[in-house]
């Protein structure tokens, strides 16, 4: 196909253009084939910048830092657990009802409450100041620390009055399960276990409530059921995966606390924590049933390669469960309901973006994959953006738009906006910040300490430094929005792309650090740490944030 010398690239239409990038992506060509359609012989001129007033031009890279630091907290602060929970549950005027959306249940004194997660302090805390007059009896599992840290920032909101009806326990430290969150588990299984058909019960779920709500089935011990998902995850095990084995091992996942409850009434007020919110999958669904087999935990097991080192008791808990003519727990006295999710996070950091002068606009909340593709895929978008906005009748930006295709499609996210962020960034006339949700997943290598948000913050600092972006300051952060970033004391980190060279100046080896899964002491000794986002513990979870900034020079 021959294209004539005055039809410059940028002049095709965006069906066009989304039909040639498709077409090199489906039928495979390699970049040659691009080549073969652009105007080699002449060089664009590039486009003049039309940046408007209202974002400051930044006098540092700090100064842009800052502000991607405000963006990250405005996502948090949207999701803070109480508001939330007071959206979602309310009483009648007579008080002796309460509401669930369109749900009505008869309250009589009859109210008892559990919960765990990153949330539920504060969900906790919120349920009893609307309830506590029907409220019996409560328990709750949360992180080791969460008091202490929303005490330490005020938050007085969050925690629960004196004399409260619901007792904590706090545990899961570095978001592992310990002997701490076992006694919590313990603690509402039995209260599940003492509940008649006139009682109602009220489950608050968030993020991290796998971890605090470890109940193995005997013989399996906490300490196997914890070294078999660590195995998982270190190769590269999916949260679905990890939570199909967790269920099949644990007396209160999958369907187990509402089968205990049983016949009380169960409401789930659920925080997600995970790509498209599915019940089952969130917290390991202790009030849905699950729909997994013994089949589909020997398929995972044989995957990773970890069935002939199964210990005794894990195949003694599948062969029964093979054989329980009892099938898969029932949960029709169930009401589960979703409270919030990382796309309200992402929407009001959207809208603080564009008050600041931004044209922003939600790539994705859906981001997951490997962390080395994430990072490939990000580090790409950069480069294709950069040159939408400084040179976009560059000879290579097609080529480029094509390989930025081809990586989305081998990364299969179910709702990603690429060629519409592409389109909003062409017709920008101002600084641009793309956000994205999700939780990619690092495959552990070494044993250095870290988090998938620092270390894909990390790759993708290596990727932005691979060349030049032009006269335009480009910025990402990644942060996890519980404010733990694994098992450090930093959410995440964010960086530019100046960081090789800062590292190199440094004498930081950032191939040896990466091989080492070491990406919390290499920014904490890259230019003393600041780098690093920190937040505390924020008393909620709805996965991940990533931005993706654009700002003149």
């Amino acid at each position: 196909m021959m294209v004539g010398f005055g039809l410059w690239p940028h002049s095709f239409s965006s069906l066009s253009r989304q039909l040639w990038i498709q077409g090199c992506v489906e039928r495979g060509r390699g970049m040659a084939a691009a080549l073969q359609v652009l105007p080699c012989l002449f060089r664009a001129p590039s486009r003049p910048f039309l940046w408007g007033p209202p974002v400051a031009r930044m006098s540092s890279g700090m100064a842009l830092a800052e502000q991607a630091r405000q963006l990250f907290e405005s996502a948090v602060v949207a999701v803070q657990p109480g508001p939330m929970l007071q959206r979602a549950l309310s009483l009648d005027p007579s008080g002796r009802q309460m509401k669930v959306r369109d749900r009505s249940f008869q309250l009589r004194e009859n109210l008892y409450l559990v919960g765990f997660g990153k949330a539920v302090l504060g969900m906790a805390a919120a349920a009893e100041e609307l309830l506590g007059q029907h409220l019996v009896q409560g328990v709750i599992s949360v992180p080791k620390g969460i008091r202490t840290a929303m005490e330490h920032a005020g938050k007085q909101e969050m925690l629960l009055k004196p004399h409260s009806r619901i007792q904590v326990f706090e545990g899961a430290e570095d978001n592992l399960p310990d002997r701490d969150a076992l006694r919590a588990a313990l603690a509402i299984q039995q209260l599940a276990e003492g509940l008649t058909a006139d009682d109602l019960l009220l489950v608050l779920i968030s993020g991290g409530g796998s971890a605090l709500l470890p109940a193995p089935i005997p013989p399996v011990t906490l300490e196997e059921k914890q070294m078999l998902t660590k195995l998982l995850a270190a190769r590269g095990a999916t949260i679905q995966e990890l939570n199909t084995i967790r269920k099949a091992l644990s007396q209160l996942k999958g369907g187990g606390l509402a089968q205990a409850a049983y016949p009380a009434q169960v409401v789930s007020l659920i925080l997600s924590d995970v790509i498209g919110d599915p019940l089952e999958v969130i917290a390991s669904g202790p009030t849905v049933a699950s729909d997994h087999n013994v089949q589909d935990c020997l398929q995972i097991l044989n995957r990773y390669g970890l069935r002939a080192a199964l210990p005794r008791s894990v195949k003694t808990v599948l062969s029964r469960a093979d054989s329980d003519p009892r099938g898969p727990h029932a949960c029709g006295h169930v009401l589960n309901v979703i409270i919030g999710s990382n796309s309200l996070a992402l929407a009001e950091a959207q809208r603080q973006a564009e008050v600041l002068g931004y044209h922003a606009m939600v790539l994705s909340t859906a981001m997951q994959g490997d962390v080395k593709s994430v990072a490939q895929f990000y580090g790409l978008l950069a480069r294709v953006a950069a040159a939408h906005l400084t040179s976009p009748m560059a000879r290579y930006l097609l080529e480029e738009e094509a390989k930025l295709h081809q990586l989305a499609a081998e990364l299969q996210l179910p709702d990603l906006q690429l060629e519409e962020a592409l389109e909003a960034v062409a017709k920008a006339k101002g600084p641009v910040c793309l956000l994205a949700g999700g939780e990619p997943t690092v495959q552990l290598q070494g044993s250095g300490k870290g988090g998938r948000n620092q270390e894909l913050a990390l790759r993708v600092g290596t990727e932005l430094g691979t060349q030049p972006l032009g006269p335009i300051d480009v910025l990402f952060l990644s942060g996890g929005t519980d404010g733990q970033d694994g098992p450090t004391k930093a959410a995440g980190a964010w960086v530019m792309s100046d960081l090789v060279s800062q590292a190199s100046a440094e004498g930081l080896d950032i191939a040896t650090v990466l091989s080492h899964n070491d990406s919390y002491t290499f920014f904490c000794s890259l230019q003393g740490g600041t780098h690093l986002l920190h937040t505390g513990l924020t008393g909620t979870n709805v996965m991940d944030v990533h931005l993706l900034i654009f700002h003149p020079q």
